[in-house]
């Protein structure tokens, strides 16, 4: 009786809203950070999927399996994986995530790439690790966390992976990529990249994990690191693309 009294006053002190739309969420969903209606909202990557980035493919490059722009680009990765579009409800997800300091919202953006793994049966039993792509440590030091580890950690908790949280290191900090322009990017994150123990990593398949991949140029910077040092192949995955 008084538990329920004091959760009353608790819920009338400090109500549940969605990190999304900041609409209250109703009683059924309290224990959730998103209501359903968003959760619905999210727009989801779906095939026929560009064989590089992941895109969904539009009906121009359906026959040739891959989208117009990573066909003007070279990418050290094998082939990236995103769950949705990086627009809307998950942008907006990802911005609270990563700049707000809300990480407990890894939970459910977690559970996002779990499901679109077991949903196209992604090869993940062929992969021997899983790398989180680091922050600097200048950046760790501002937001307290690294969110691609935060979503390592639940990818890696269902499909019991190994993480390897520091065996890629960040050398240099680097301009924010949100403003930049393709090749800027590209110049931006340019041997910002080191392996500590390439050893560990030699002749594996590994999975890389970001939050976003927008033009490419990190996720592809990182993996030609590993690569350098010995790493067979990486996959990328991310939230959005």
């Amino acid at each position: 009786m008084l538990r329920g009294f004091f959760k009353g006053i608790k819920d009338l002190i400090y109500p549940n809203f969605c990190l999304a739309c900041k609409n209250r969420i109703c009683p059924a969903e309290e224990e959730d950070v998103i209501c359903a209606q968003c959760w619905q909202k999210l727009e989801r990557n779906l095939p026929p999927f560009c064989a590089s980035c992941g895109r969904r493919l539009d009906k121009l490059s359906i026959v040739k399996n891959i989208c117009s722009s990573c066909l003007k680009s070279k990418f050290y990765f094998d082939r990236a994986f995103s769950p949705c579009a990086y627009t809307g409800t998950i942008k907006k997800l990802i911005h609270e995530f990563k700049y707000s300091g809300k990480d407990y919202l890894g939970e459910p953006l977690g559970r996002l790439m779990n499901e679109f793994i077991q949903d196209y049966r992604l090869p993940i039993e062929y992969l021997d690790f899983i790398i989180p792509v680091p922050l600097h440590k200048s950046r760790m030091r501002e937001r307290e966390f690294n969110q691609a580890q935060i979503l390592s950690e639940k990818v890696s908790k269902e499909f019991d992976k190994k993480v390897l949280p520091d065996v890629l290191v960040r050398n240099r900090p680097t301009r924010t990529q949100t403003d930049l322009a393709f090749e800027e990017r590209r110049k931006n994150v340019e041997r910002s990249f080191t392996v500590r123990d390439p050893g560990s990593i030699k002749g594996a398949n590994i999975l890389l994990i970001d939050d976003v991949l927008t033009t490419g140029a990190t996720s592809s910077e990182a993996a030609k690191a590993l690569k350098d040092s010995g790493a067979r192949i990486i996959f990328v995955m991310t939230l959005a693309s």
